[in-house]
């Protein structure tokens, strides 16, 4: 797996998920593995059945909360620049075809919202942004088509 950006406050999330997962859903379900096998013949205790297959669940959540966190990059607020697009920066653009004014917020993929205008640095948009400058002009191309903007603003977005 490769770095990935993260906010800080979805950093402290994952880690209070994984946190709770490993303090009280999994000696929880261990707890009631240990009840469900006291009952009697394993091959039709559907007790046991759902208990060992909610600890699969739950062990294969805390694997991937551990590689997320091992892998993440917490944005680095000192390293903003206003000159170019950065993970935290807020964008503004505008469509050289319908002279449509849009402003993007680029963060990592666990943090983007497209309903709050949070793309992710990794998205079509934000692979094209990243580095450029104000006055820059850049085709973008995604799946629902391409447009040329042009990026008139750049200023701290987090």
């Amino acid at each position: 797996m490769k770095e990935v950006h993260i906010s800080k406050e979805r950093y402290e999330e994952l880690a209070r998920e994984l946190e709770r997962l490993k303090k009280v859903e999994r000696p929880a379900i261990i707890k009631a593995i240990q009840e469900a096998r006291a009952l009697g013949d394993l091959s039709e205790n559907a007790e046991y059945a759902t208990a060992k297959d909610k600890q699969g669940l739950i062990e294969t959540r805390i694997s991937e909360l551990q590689e997320r966190l091992q892998y993440a990059r917490i944005y680095d607020e000192s390293k903003f620049r206003d000159d170019v697009v950065v993970v935290g920066a807020r964008v503004t653009l505008i469509d050289l075809t319908t002279e449509e004014e849009m402003s993007y917020v680029i963060v990592g993929s666990d943090d983007a919202d497209y309903s709050k205008n949070k793309i992710s640095d990794e998205s079509p948009i934000g692979r094209v942004l990243i580095g450029k400058a104000i006055g820059d002009k850049v085709l973008v191309r995604a799946p629902e088509g391409s447009m040329k903007v042009k990026i008139t603003g750049i200023e701290k977005g987090i």
